[in-house]
């Protein structure tokens, strides 16, 4: 007899993620178990009673997935999981905390698509500016886009020292060369934009960063990105549906919240579905995110 999909989910926060909970049934598995205020300490002993109260096969048909908010956590819970495992008693794990991995992933890959459609151009070399740069979308587009060759520039709008400590263990743990630049005026913020090629809003909902006065003054942008779907909207002139619309009044083509959401939610589920279906056990984060939602776009 086929032994029911178990989802095991993970996070340090008070409460599991209903998202995560229901993206977890619709890609088919048939029990969900979450564990919350789990310490990082925690993580070996829980993944282990996972797997040797199943026989290898059993294993087969369960998962781990880590959310909650801190990026750099879930990476180390994911890590402790992975070593916590050993052949033939292994599952597959899915590290998406605030589901900030394949946002951040689908961000980085339609700017990738829309600055090969519109310029003929690839991210490598091209200088990227991320506003909002210390929440967990910000942060990890920012790790991604400097992966894939980008001048990445994450700007301070409270506090220069706060971001160039996390820029510091970030550049030093992935190995790449991220930059903070000022912009904690309107003033500093216009000579970021004036020599960026493309800038991505990952601000808090509801606070608009972007202008279209700054627009209008920055000749050097090529794209602009913004996941805020709450008005007022992080980049005035970017509606929420736009998937690489000419921005009014500028030379800039923007992306906005829903076209990215949408490939966001193919990406999760996609990645949910592949740990079920998979042969061999599935160690997924926001890399696996970005080439799966790259693909995607390419396929389209």
């Amino acid at each position: 007899m086929k032994k029911e999909s178990i989802l095991h989910l993970i996070t340090a926060a008070k409460n599991a993620s209903p998202f995560d909970v229901n993206m977890a049934y619709d890609a088919g598995y048939d029990k969900i178990m979450p564990y919350t205020n789990v310490a990082l300490s925690e993580v070996a002993g829980l993944s282990q009673d996972a797997i040797f109260s199943r026989s290898p096969s059993g294993v087969k048909r369960e998962a781990i997935f880590v959310g909650g908010r801190d990026i750099d956590l879930a990476m180390q819970m994911l890590e402790a999981s992975k070593q916590a495992m050993f052949a033939p008693f292994e599952c597959s794990i899915f590290a998406d905390p605030s589901g900030a991995f394949t946002t951040a992933a689908a961000m980085v890959a339609k700017v990738e698509f829309h600055l090969e459609k519109q310029f003929n151009q690839g991210l490598t070399g091209k200088t990227l500016s991320v506003f909002g740069a210390t929440g967990p979308v910000g942060s990890c587009a920012a790790i991604i886009a400097a992966q894939q060759g980008a001048i990445v520039q994450l700007v301070a709008h409270k506090s220069m020292t706060e971001v160039a400590e996390k820029v510091e263990i970030w550049n030093h743990k992935y190995q790449i060369n991220m930059q903070v630049v000022n912009g904690m005026t309107d003033l500093t913020k216009q000579d970021v934009l004036s020599n960026t090629d493309i800038a991505v809003c990952a601000a808090a909902a509801g606070v608009q960063v972007i202008s279209q006065a700054h627009l209008k003054s920055a000749a050097q942008l090529k794209v602009v990105a913004d996941v805020n779907a709450v008005p007022p909207l992080g980049v005035q002139g970017v509606a929420v549906d736009s998937d690489g619309l000419p921005i009014e009044s500028s030379q800039t083509y923007g992306i906005g919240a829903l076209a990215i959401g949408q490939l966001k939610y193919i990406t999760q589920h996609q990645l949910l579905k592949q740990m079920l279906a998979a042969d061999k056990p599935q160690v997924l984060e926001f890399m696996s995110a970005f080439r799966l939602a790259r693909e995607l776009l390419k396929t389209a």
